[in-house]
């Protein structure tokens, strides 16, 4: 029997969230499984990925094999590399305390790596809506600047009408003039 850990899909549509499970290669897609080891949700950024690692690093090595999404995730969490490290103790290249120590220095590596991003994505939120309220405020002041200059009572244009008045009397009175003489 060909043995696969692959995605089984849940949630509503176009909200898709996935169950990872270990299921026989001939059965449907969100049928029947063996076992569920985890789930990820690709709605998050980055991606949540949970899954017992134990677990799928044991059916690694009896043999399951991945799909290639799946293999994706198992080589993002670090099972592949594990499994590798386990070859090469099986096969006497290298110790199990030498193993341990180099996938324990990895795992601290990428955590911390992913812990970077996740703050990284957290803080450029928090500037993009921070400078977006800053142009928000900048355009409603602009705004209450308008409405107020409009609704105070100007005193200006009331003498500009009156020296109009005063200039189109004295063209009147020139135009008078030239004609009279």
């Amino acid at each position: 029997m060909a043995v696969k850990i692959r995605l089984a899909r849940r949630g509503r549509k176009k909200a898709a969230q996935f169950d990872i499970v270990v299921a026989d290669a001939r059965a449907p897609r969100d049928g029947r499984f063996i076992e569920k080891i985890g789930t990820y949700d690709p709605n998050t950024n980055p991606a949540t990925i949970n899954f017992d690692g134990e677990k799928a690093f044991d059916w690694i090595m009896k043999g399951a094999q991945p799909t290639d999404t799946v293999r994706a995730m198992l080589s993002y969490r670090g099972v592949l590399y594990r499994k590798h490290l386990q070859l090469g103790v099986i096969k006497g290249a290298i110790s199990q305390d030498v193993a341990d120590e180099r996938f324990t220095s990895w795992k601290e590596q990428k955590d911390t790596k992913i812990e970077g991003k996740r703050t990284s994505l957290g803080s450029a939120k928090d500037e993009a809506r921070k400078s977006a309220l800053a142009a928000e405020t900048k355009v409603k002041e602009a705004r209450a600047e308008a409405i107020r200059k409009k609704n105070t009572p100007v005193a200006e244009p009331v003498a500009a009408v009156a020296e109009g008045e005063t200039t189109e009397a004295a063209a009147s009175a020139d135009t008078t003039e030239e004609a009279g003489a």
